[in-house]
C-alpha cells in the first residue's frame, strides 16, 4: 500500500520546490519533478535509481537535491518521510481489515469475493486483455522466463516458474534478497523475459532486477495495481492486477494468481506441440521413477 500523508503535516519539499524549480537548468529541473510527482518511489530509491527514471547521472541528482537546499538525498528522504508518515505494515493491514469487518464469517467471505470480482472484472477489461496478449507474445519466444517476486509474491514465483517448465519453457523464480538474489540474477541471459509482481515502493530488489533486465535487453513484463509507479514507466507491457487493499485493508494475493495462470494458460495453447510433447515426457520420466523404486 502507498504510504499515506498525515494531515498538517508542512510540505517542506513543496515549498521548496515551488520556490526554487524554475530558476534551475533544465537537467536539474527534469529530476526534482520527478522527485515531486514520484515521492513514494524517490523515498525507496538510491540516486542511481532515481538517475535511471530521469535519463540523467547520480551526480545529477545530488545535485538538484542540494538545489533545493537539502545536504544530501538523506535529508531529502528524512523530509519525505516525515510527510509522509510510517505505511502500514502487514500487522496493521490486518487490523484494519478484521476492524472493519463484522463479527461472523459472511464479512469476510464477503470481502474477499468482493475484492476477486472486481479483479476479474478488471484483469478482463479490454486494456488488459490487449496487455496479456502482447505478454504471451512476448514468452513465447523466451528463451527463458524469470519470474520476480518478493513475500508472498515470491511463492508464487516458485509456483509459477515450475507450471512454466511444465509446458517446455524454461523458468526461474527471483525471490530472495541480498546475495542470495544475486546468484538468481547471474542465470539471466539475452532472450530472456522477465515477469515481475511488484506494486508501488520501488525496493532495491526490484530495482536491481529490473536494471539487470535491461542491461541484458530483456523484456519486462509488470504485474501490479500501481499503474503509476517507477516499475510501470519502465515496463514493456504492464497488466492492472487489483489486490483489494483499498484504505490500508490487507492485500488478496488470488488476483496474481489468477492473472499468472492466464498468462502460462494462453502460452501453453500457443505453443500446444511443444506443452504436449513437455508433458509426455514428464510423465514417461514419472513412470520410470515409479519402475525403478519396485525394482530396488
Amino acid at each position: 500500500m502507498a504510504a499515506t500523508k498525515i494531515k498538517n503535516r508542512i510540505d517542506f519539499f513543496g515549498e521548496r520546490y515551488r520556490a526554487r524549480a524554475s530558476s534551475l537548468s533544465p537537467r536539474l529541473q527534469t529530476v526534482v519533478r520527478y522527485i515531486h510527482e514520484n515521492r513514494e518511489a524517490a523515498l525507496e530509491s538510491t540516486a542511481m535509481e532515481m538517475a535511471a527514471a530521469t535519463g540523467t547521472s547520480d551526480a545529477t541528482v545530488v545535485r538538484a537535491v542540494q538545489a533545493l537546499g537539502f545536504t544530501g538525498l538523506r535529508d531529502l528522504k528524512k523530509t519525505l518521510a516525515a510527510w509522509f508518515g510510517p505505511a502500514l505494515n502487514s500487522e496493521e493491514k490486518m487490523i484494519a481489515t478484521v476492524s472493519d469487518l463484522a463479527c461472523d464469517i459472511h464479512s469476510g467471505i464477503d470481502f474477499v469475493i468482493s475484492g476477486h470480482r472486481h479483479a476479474c472484472d478488471t484483469l478482463s477489461a479490454p486494456h488488459n486483455r490487449q496487455a496479456i496478449s502482447e505478454a504471451v507474445a512476448l514468452l513465447v519466444e523466451a528463451r527463458q522466463i524469470a519470474l520476480f517476486g518478493i513475500n508472498a509474491s515470491g511463492i508464487l514465483a516458485d509456483y509459477s516458474s515450475r507450471l512454466f517448465s511444465r509446458i517446455g519453457i524454461p523458468a526461474v523464480a527471483l525471490n530472495r534478497s541480498g546475495i542470495a538474489l544475486a546468484e538468481q540474477l547471474i542465470t539471466l541471459q539475452r532472450g530472456d523475459v522477465l515477469i515481475m509482481m511488484a506494486q508501488k515502493s520501488a525496493h532495491r530488489e526490484g530495482t536491481t532486477a529490473l536494471r539487470e533486465a535491461k542491461r541484458l535487453g530483456m523484456p519486462v513484463i509488470l504485474l501490479t495495481n500501481a499503474t503509476d509507479s517507477f516499475f510501470a514507466r519502465q515496463a514493456d507491457v504492464t497488466i492492472n492486477v487489483p489486490r483489494g487493499e483499498e484504505n490500508g485493508r490487507m492485500p488478496l494475493h488470488g488476483a496474481v494468481l489468477l492473472c499468472l495462470e492466464m498468462l502460462i494458460l494462453s502460452v501453453a495453447s500457443a505453443t500446444s506441440t511443444r506443452t504436449m510433447k513437455t508433458m509426455k515426457r514428464i510423465q514417461d520420466l514419472n513412470r520410470g521413477l515409479k519402475t525403478s523404486s519396485k525394482k530396488i
